[in-house]
């Protein structure tokens, strides 16, 4: 559960949306917040949303370059028999 602080401005205007949606204001709120949430998410592409992660926390090695070194040996191992 959250709480949150309206000063007098906001809550006499979440008040007002109220009384015109016939709806609560936790309703209204939570309206509110996933029409935020939709507006500053849409359009962006998976990159985007994860860019600042990115290598963040890989290995030192480039992992390509791993994966390539690991079939090969696996290969080798396979077909040295």
């Amino acid at each position: 559960m959250t709480t949150v602080r309206l000063n007098h401005e906001i809550d006499s205007k979440l008040s007002i949306l109220t009384e015109m949606e016939k709806s609560s204001k936790s309703e209204i709120i939570k309206k509110a917040i996933s029409d935020y949430y939709d507006q500053h998410i849409q359009g962006k592409s998976s990159y985007e949303l994860g860019k600042e992660l990115f290598g963040k926390y890989g290995a030192e090695e480039n992992a390509s370059e791993v994966y390539k070194r690991k079939v090969k040996e696996k290969l080798h191992e396979k077909h040295s028999h």
